[in-house]
């Protein structure tokens, strides 16, 4: 099943350098996600002036509790740059 992921980033003021400090590790882990076919779609929400404030994704597994093992394994969830996640089922349509 696919599932459509929000993660929000934290808000304090250190957790965009967090984030920055910590990008590549995350992007590197995502290579065989991506390879596989689970990860599908993934990329950044950014605010109005254009900062990275959170990520959204497009995720193949078996059931919300294997999305959300997956992110919390995530070098962004462990090093304090995602806060918080929603996951919602989704169904493609095009």
């Amino acid at each position: 099943m696919l599932y459509f992921v929000t993660a929000h980033d934290h808000t304090d003021e250190d957790a965009p350098a967090r984030r920055k400090r910590v990008r590549q590790a995350h992007l590197d882990a995502l290579g065989p996600l991506v390879d596989s076919g689970r990860m599908q779609v993934a990329g950044v929400y950014l605010d109005d002036d254009g900062v990275m404030r959170g990520s959204m994704m497009l995720i193949e597994a078996d059931d919300e509790a294997a999305v959300r093992a997956l992110l919390e394994q995530d070098i962004y969830f462990q090093e304090r740059v995602w806060d918080r996640f929603e996951i919602r089922p989704f169904k493609r349509a095009v």
